[in-house]
């Protein structure tokens, strides 16, 4: 009996040493958790709004001839650019060459008869002086000489004519654009004010026509009238971003009453042929500017049901969920419209730590901006 009450108590020695050795988790608490933090920005900023436009060309001209006759050659390559007042067609001009030849003819022949009158009414005027005429014959004289003078005027004025018409032979760009395709080819009879020959479009600059609702028009009207022509951004179907920047020069004065829209008009430089008329594009436009607006990092702000908030860590180390008023965004920031002062620091990373208020964090400071890639930078 002995030997086994040895045994026992030999155990329980064992058990008690064993439960000496072990140490509970309570003994080394875990660290607080790594969150990365960043200062409320207080700065100016403009909201912008996207709306979809359409490129118009500022001229667009149907080219018409001014004078009928059969097609003698088309002088261009389609779809090319041109310049005011190259040749595009050529009429047959034979037949106002001879017209221009008979108005010089009966041109000489009204000044040759206005010579013969002007020396008779001379002469008349003298023979009355001398009492050799009566009046009435140096009268007839005079009437005689300034229907002469009138005919000659005629004959001029159908030479310039004549001149004009043999000029409109060669139908030239009015303009300087890109010329379309031929309408009317060689050999064809085009008949004056009346056969479309080609259109030729202005390309530099070009026009780029959006319309806005109401509630943003009222919103940005005092800022886009606050300088004369202020920037718009535009990009088109392809391109990444607004790379466009244009001068808005128009807004309608009066709202469509039948879709509560304004039209608005942007002047774009247009050098490189970029914009085409027809084109969509993505227009960007300021809509409403602060002067001291509160930013934050729109990964930092969580939504619960309806509510938006954050989570602000305070000089203690410990994190208090705080509900805000959040607006619009402006890039990768959201508009704080209420429930933050500048300054204060906001979780920003790490918000999956976060089980509750009050827990302890071990923050580490980053800016509210990502600071953007270089081959980004570099792109733009």
């Amino acid at each position: 009996m002995t030997r086994f009450t040895n045994l026992a108590l030999l155990g329980l020695l064992a058990l008690a040493l064993a439960g000496c050795g072990r140490t509970t988790a309570a003994d080394h608490p875990q660290p607080p958790p790594a969150v990365e933090v960043a200062e409320v920005l207080a700065e100016p900023a403009t909201l912008w709004g996207e709306f979809t436009g359409r490129v118009a060309a500022p001229q667009t001209v149907e080219l018409r001839p001014r004078v009928s006759g059969y097609i003698d050659a088309v002088s261009f390559t389609e779809g090319d650019r041109v310049e005011q007042g190259d040749v595009l067609f050529t009429i047959d001009p034979r037949p106002y060459r001879a017209r221009e030849r008979a108005a010089e003819a009966a041109l000489e022949r009204a000044r040759s008869q206005l010579t013969l009158l002007e020396r008779q009414a001379e002469r008349a005027r003298r023979l009355l002086e001398s009492r050799a005429v009566s009046r009435e014959d140096y009268d007839e004289r005079v009437a005689e000489r300034d229907a002469a003078r009138a005919t000659v005027a005629a004959a001029q004025a159908a030479l310039e004519s004549a001149r004009l018409d043999l000029q409109y032979t060669r139908v030239r760009a009015p303009i300087s654009g890109r010329v379309g395709r031929a309408l009317v080819t060689r050999g064809n009879l085009a008949s004056a004010n009346e056969t479309l020959l080609t259109v030729v479009v202005s390309m530099d600059p070009m026009y780029v026509y959006f319309e806005t609702d109401q509630q943003t028009f009222v919103r940005s009207r005092g800022l886009l009238t606050r300088e004369r022509h202020p920037r718009v951004h535009i990009g088109l179907a392809g391109e990444v971003g607004h790379p466009h920047v244009g001068a808005l020069d128009f807004i309608d004065n009066r709202l469509n009453a039948r879709t509560g829209t304004i039209q608005y008009r942007a002047v774009v430089a247009n050098a490189d042929g970029r914009l085409v008329p027809g084109q969509f594009a993505r227009v960007r436009v300021p809509v409403e500017h602060f002067d001291r607006a509160l930013l934050v990092n729109g990964e930092a702000v969580l939504t619960d049901q309806d509510r938006r908030y954050v989570y602000v860590v305070g000089s203690d180390g410990r994190v208090e969920r705080r509900d805000v008023v959040s607006g619009p965004r402006l890039d990768e920031l959201v508009l704080i419209q209420a429930g933050l002062e500048p300054g204060e620091r906001v979780v920003v990373n790490g918000l999956q730590k976060i089980f509750s208020s009050g827990v302890p964090v071990r923050a580490e400071l980053v800016q509210m901006r990502v600071p953007e890639p270089t081959s980004q930078l570099a792109a733009r």
